[in-house]
């Protein structure tokens, strides 16, 4: 079994540990709310969680061993802010990561933001003038109206609430996820019977 030590450190950046709030549900989904297992191992000595799931991993200082934990839940529920901050990053994941005019799924490298009223005829940058688009149908829409180039918005924009975004961001699972954490991040789907 690897085993690491709290002065002089053998385990690196691996071990995070997926925290929840305390009604069991990650404080987000996209990005994955992780915390470090240094980060998670103070938070347990300092009793501001409880420890759900644990590594084989241990780490050990002169006078205390530990399993590294997992996965974790905050002792006191921190709520959700009702109203999502206004960034290039959550306008993607409101419009899940797709074009809003050819309606097709991009890496977010290859995706810009659009203003359905071009700001040159007095369009706002806000979350109902804003939608996700592809280089080339930015570019091909330019600075007119949607009808006046024939693309036509699937959705009207508009600000999504956080539970919104939330639900979203579980779509995109991300490329890791530790077997002790799949519970935790789909505890509404269907259990398997047997």
């Amino acid at each position: 079994m690897p085993d690491g030590s709290l002065v002089g450190g053998g385990v690196s950046g691996g071990y995070p540990a997926l925290v929840l709030n305390a009604d069991f549900r990650p404080l987000s989904y996209f990005p994955l709310s992780l915390w470090s297992w240094q980060d998670s191992v103070k938070a347990v000595f300092l009793d501001r969680v409880s420890v759900l799931s644990e590594y084989e991993t241990e780490v050990r200082s002169p006078s205390h061993t530990m399993r590294l934990p997992s996965v974790i839940a905050l002792r006191e529920y921190i709520p959700a802010a009702r109203r999502p901050a206004f960034t290039r990053f959550n306008v993607f994941l409101r419009d899940a990561f797709e074009c809003k005019y050819c309606n097709l799924p991009f890496p977010t490298h290859e995706l810009t933001f659009d203003h359905v009223i071009p700001r040159s005829r007095g369009g706002r940058t806000s979350w109902d003038n804003v939608v996700t688009a592809c280089g080339p149908c930015n570019l091909r829409k330019g600075s007119k109206l949607p009808r006046e180039c024939n693309m036509l918005l699937r959705d009207e924009p508009r600000q999504p609430t956080s539970w919104e975004l939330q639900e979203n961001g579980r779509s995109f699972p991300p490329h890791y996820l530790h077997e002790s954490w799949r519970d935790y991040l789909y505890w509404d789907s269907e259990l398997e019977q047997g």
